[in-house]
C-alpha cells in the first residue's frame, strides 16, 4: 500500500480535485492543511521537499507531484477507458458547464462531463455577493453545491483536459484527452471557460509556485505574517488584497491605471492600515533567491524604479479563453472568444458554447449558468433533430 500525503489548504480548489480523484479511485491518502497555523512546521515540510510555495502538493512513496497533475496521476494509477458513443459532451465543469449538465440529465441525455478542475475560475472568489439565493458565498462553497447536484444526476464527470476536437465524415465528434483517452459525441458544448493572464517579465517563469501565485484563494493562506504585493485593479485584485489584508504583514496594490472594481469593495480599501496602493505603475521584473523575493514597478508617467521586498506575488490582471485545443475548429473573436448568437450556438452544427470562453458580454456566475442552461435546450433540440 502506498504512502500518500496531500499537503493542501481549506479553500483550494486544485487540492480538492486530488482528494477527489484520489477518492474516486478508493485510495486512502494523509490530507494536510499546511494553510492552518497550527501545521506550520508540515507547511515548511512541504516546501522543502518540493521547492514550492503553493498547493497543492501530494506525496506518493517520496513522489513529488505538484497540481492537480491529471497525466502524471493517471501514470501512477491508471487511466479511465474511453469508448462508447455519448448524446452530448459538455467540456468544463464551471458554473456553464455544470449547469448544463443538470439540463441535459433532465432531458435523460447521455452526457459525459470532462474537464481538468471543477468549479474552473469561480472557486477562486473570495465572497460572491450577487448570486440569488446567498446574501454572501465563497467560490468554491457555490461550486461544491453545483457539483453536490451534478453527481445526484446520471452524468459521467471525468477529470482530464482536452487536447484536440473534430468531426468525423459521418458527423459524430471525437475529443482526445491529454491522457491519450477519445471519447465520442453526437453534440458538444464547450464551457471551458478562461485561465489568469501572465505579466510576461523578468523573473515570472522562474518563480511561477515559489512565491508567484495565480490563485490566492490556494495559496494565500501561506503567506500570513508575510510581506505580499497584488498585481491588478479590478474586483479580483481588490478582494485578494482585502482577504490577504487579514493575514499579511503588508499588502502592496500594484494598480496599472486606476482601480476599476466596485464600489461596494473599493469603500473597505481605506479601512486597511498594512495596504500601500501604487497607481500608474507597472511590474518589470522579479527577483528572488530560490523564492521571491522582491517585485520591481516602474512610474508609468516618470518611468522610475522602486524595488518592493515581497515574499508572495498574486496576479489578478485579466483571463484568457481556454480555447487553445480548438486550432481553428470554430470561429471566435479578436479577444480568442468562441462566437456565438443569442442561443449558444457556435459556427459548427451541433457545437454550442456557453459562460466566460464566448463572446456573450457579461462575464458573471449568474450569467454563465444561464448560458449553460440555454445550451443544453438548444444540444437537445438538436438531437431530437437528428434521431
Amino acid at each position: 500500500m502506498s504512502e500518500i500525503i496531500v499537503y493542501s489548504t481549506e479553500r483550494c480548489p486544485y487540492c480538492a480535485m486530488v482528494k477527489a480523484y484520489l477518492g474516486k479511485k478508493g485510495i486512502g491518502f494523509t490530507s494536510i492543511d499546511v494553510g492552518n497555523p497550527e501545521n506550520i512546521e508540515e507547511a515548511k515540510e512541504m516546501i522543502r521537499i518540493s521547492g514550492q510555495r503553493g498547493v497543492p502538493v501530494t506525496v506518493i512513496d517520496g513522489e513529488v507531484i505538484v497540481g492537480f497533475d491529471t497525466a502524471a496521476f493517471n501514470e501512477i494509477f491508471g487511466a479511465e477507458e474511453g469508448g462508447g458513443l455519448y448524446d452530448l459532451i459538455i467540456i468544463g465543469a464551471g458554473p456553464a458547464g455544470l449547469t448544463a449538465a443538470v439540463y441535459a440529465a433532465r432531458k435523460m441525455l447521455k452526457a459525459l462531463v470532462v474537464s481538468e478542475n471543477i468549479g474552473g475560475q469561480s472557486n477562486e472568489s473570495w465572497a460572491i455577493e450577487n448570486y440569488m439565493g446567498y446574501l454572501m458565498i465563497t467560490g468554491s462553497d457555490l461550486m461544491a453545491k453545483f457539483e453536490e447536484q451534478v453527481r445526484s444526476q446520471s452524468i459521467d464527470l471525468e477529470l482530464d483536459r482536452i487536447s484536440a476536437l473534430h468531426k468525423r465524415e459521418d458527423g459524430i465528434f471525437v475529443l482526445s484527452t491529454e491522457s491519450g483517452i477519445e471519447y465520442n459525441a453526437q453534440s458538444i458544448i464547450i464551457a471551458s471557460g478562461k485561465h489568469s493572464r501572465m505579466l510576461g517579465v523578468e523573473g515570472e517563469s522562474k518563480y511561477l509556485g515559489k512565491g508567484l501565485s495565480i490563485c490566492s484563494t490556494c495559496d494565500g493562506p501561506l503567506y500570513r505574517g508575510k510581506a505580499v504585493a497584488i498585481v491588478g485593479g479590478g474586483n479580483s485584485a481588490v478582494q485578494t488584497a482585502l482577504e490577504i489584508a487579514k493575514i499579511a504583514s503588508e499588502v502592496h496594490l500594484i494598480v496599472r491605471s486606476s482601480i476599476r472594481a466596485d464600489e461596494v469593495f473599493t469603500a473597505q480599501l481605506d479601512g486597511l492600515s498594512n495596504l500601500t496602493i501604487h497607481t500608474g505603475y507597472e511590474v518589470t521584473r522579479i527577483g528572488g533567491d530560490k523564492f521571491v523575493r522582491s517585485i520591481t514597478i516602474g512610474n508609468r508617467s516618470t518611468g522610475e524604479e522602486e524595488r518592493i521586498m515581497v515574499e508572495g506575488i498574486f496576479i489578478e490582471i485579466g483571463l484568457i479563453p481556454n480555447t487553445g485545443f480548438l486550432n481553428g475548429f470554430l470561429e471566435m473573436n479578436e479577444l480568442g472568444e468562441i462566437i456565438v448568437d443569442s442561443d449558444c450556438h457556435t459556427s459548427m452544427e451541433g457545437v454550442y458554447a456557453a459562460g466566460d470562453v464566448t463572446s456573450i458580454k457579461g462575464k458573471q456566475i449568474i450569467i454563465a449558468a444561464g448560458e449553460g442552461a440555454k445550451a443544453a435546450l438548444e444540444a437537445h433540440d438538436y438531437l431530437m433533430k437528428q434521431s
